[in-house]
């Protein structure tokens, strides 16, 4: 997996790399000392996963994964544990409180491995395109639909739910990880937290910031961000 990491104290980014050097699918891609490198770095390269400090000269991590359209995965590691709500409403995969353990950061990569397994509930050979069928399980439940019937996809903390018919089962899967397997002219990217079924949009209110509201056939009301409305523009527009 490819990862970054951002700390201001160099000392402490170097004792973290110690720490993952045990881990041999983890590829240290790049590491910054503040967000605004960071945020370069992240454009740039593209990582899987990110571990950042909060409290850094500057614009604190909180501030830059806010920002961000579709960060990468995220770990926060800090020192404080005031600011872990904040860090999981921002869908953080997780929050670890300096001076680090290694069990703790070891769960967390594990978890992460599991991710990258092939789950049950999605295949991961093929770009997933309109007609096929997925197969979704949540529980003891399971459902094998069609690929249109799914309405729209909603991250929550490490799950995403996938909503179709009266039914919203949880998946053990991040919504980049999702919009990265799906035909994008059958699914957008609406805003951080959801992905929408394109066929599935009934109505759309342009707003005077430049982003705009779309609604779902189901009467769902979901924003698109200004970001997120000029690549609906420049992808669709004759």
């Amino acid at each position: 997996m490819r990862t970054i990491i951002v700390d201001d104290e160099r000392l402490a980014r170097e004792a973290f790399k110690q720490l993952l050097e045990k881990y041999e699918d983890i590829e240290i891609v790049g590491e910054y000392k503040n967000a605004k490198e960071a945020e370069a770095g992240i454009l740039e390269l593209n990582p899987d996963l990110l571990f950042i400090d909060i409290q850094m000269p500057g614009e604190t991590g909180l501030d830059l994964i806010e920002r961000m359209e579709n960060p990468p995965r995220t770990v926060f590691v800090t020192a404080y544990d005031e600011f872990a709500i904040k860090a999981f409403e921002l869908n953080a995969y997780d929050y670890l409180l300096k001076p680090l353990e290694d069990e703790r950061l070891s769960d967390v990569i594990h978890r992460i491995y599991e991710e990258y397994k092939t789950p049950e509930s999605v295949e991961t050979s093929k770009l997933l395109k309109s007609g096929d069928k997925l197969l979704i399980k949540d529980g003891e439940k399971v459902w094998f639909i069609s690929i249109d019937e799914i309405r729209y996809f909603e991250s929550d903390g490490n799950y995403v739910k996938v909503f179709f018919k009266n039914f919203h089962p949880l998946i053990l899967r991040s919504l980049n990880s999702l919009a990265d397997r799906i035909d994008e002219q059958l699914f957008f990217r609406a805003n951080r937290k959801y992905l929408v079924n394109l066929n599935r949009i009934v109505n759309m209110e342009t707003w005077f910031n430049g982003s705009f509201q779309i609604e779902m056939d189901c009467g769902t009301k979901i924003d698109v961000s200004r970001r997120q409305a000029i690549k609906f523009k420049d992808q669709f527009s004759l």
